[in-house]
C-alpha cells in the first residue's frame, strides 16, 4: 500500500546508544524486545538498518555514542549516522532504503518524544508504511521541563500513531511479539 516503489520491509533501530539508553524508562526491557526483533528480522531475511546519533554531547567514537552492548549490528547491516531528530534529515537513510527496495518500515528505539516521533513522521511523509513497535521505544524523564512521564509519553505516542492516516500509506502500532515483519 506504500506510495514508495519498494515492497520490502526493513527494521529501523534508532539511537539505542549508551548515553541515550542510560537513563531511559524500562531501558533493559526495551533493549531485550529490540534484540528479539533484530534476531527475528535476521532469521526472516528482513534487513536491519541502524541509526546512530552524534552531536557535541555525544561525539563519534565516545563511549556514550556507542550502541548498547546488548545490540550488535551484524556485518553487512547498514549504519546511518544522524545529527537531527528525524533520521532522514541530512542522512543517506532514504537512499539506503531505496537500495533495499523498502516501502514499509518497522521502527523501534529512542527517544519516543524526539527522534522516534520525528523519524516515524519523516518516514510517513516520505511515503513509507510505518509501523511503530509500541513496546520497543523509550525516553528519559523530562518531567522537570514540563513533559509528561516517560510511560505517558510512550502511551501517547502509541495512541496518536494508531490514528495517523494519509492516502496510499498506513501507520500502525504493534507490540514486538505481534509485529509482522513481512508486510
Amino acid at each position: 500500500m506504500s506510495t514508495r516503489e519498494g515492497s520490502a520491509t526493513a527494521l529501523l533501530v534508532v539511537d539505542v546508544q549508551n548515553d541515550v539508553m542510560g537513563q531511559a524508562w524500562e531501558a533493559e526491557a526495551v533493549v531485550d524486545r529490540i534484540g528479539a526483533l533484530v534476531d527475528r528480522a535476521r532469521s526472516e531475511g528482513v534487513p536491519v538498518v541502524w541509526v546512530q546519533h552524534d552531536d557535541e554531547g555525544m561525539p563519534v567514537g565516545s563511549d556514550g555514542w556507542q550502541i548498547v552492548d546488548a545490540l550488535v549490528p551484524a556485518g553487512g547491516e547498514r549504519l546511518v549516522r544522524k545529527q537531527h531528530g528525524d533520521s532522514f534529515e541530512g542522512t543517506d537513510l532514504e537512499d539506503v532504503l531505496d537500495g533495499l527496495e523498502v516501502g514499509r518500515l518497522v521502527v523501534a528505539g529512542a527517544e519516543s518524544d524526539a527522534c522516534i516521533r520525528s523519524t516515524i513522521h519523516g518516514a510517513f511523509t516520505r511515503g513509507y508504511d510505518t509501523v511503530l513497535v509500541g513496546d520497543a521505544h523509550t525516553s528519559g524523564d523530562k518531567t522537570e521541563w514540563g513533559a509528561p512521564s516517560p510511560d505517558a509519553v510512550a502511551a501517547h505516542t502509541n495512541l496518536y500513531w494508531r490514528f495517523q492516516s494519509a492516502p496510499g500509506k498506513t501507520a500502525s502500532v504493534a507490540d514486538a511479539e505481534e509485529v509482522v515483519l513481512h508486510g
